[in-house]
């Protein structure tokens, strides 16, 4: 007794993957530079913002001794 698999359209399913693609691609446009920039600078703020917060914990954890906890 053989157990049969439900036969599934994989050509349908990625055809319709395909479309989807296709139109995001199609409304997708080059950022200006004014928007190039500011998204820019809010990436490496937060970059930064999360850098000196990582620094700061490893230095109360370094120096747990000398600061007393």
């Amino acid at each position: 007794m053989e157990i049969s698999r439900p036969e599934i359209k994989t050509d349908v399913i990625h055809e319709e993957l395909f479309r989807k693609y296709l139109r995001v691609l199609k409304l997708a446009r080059t950022p200006t530079r004014e928007e190039f920039t500011k998204i820019a600078t809010v990436a490496a703020a937060g970059i930064l913002l999360v850098g000196m917060i990582g620094f700061i914990i490893f230095v109360l954890f370094d120096h747990k001794l000398m600061l007393g906890f």
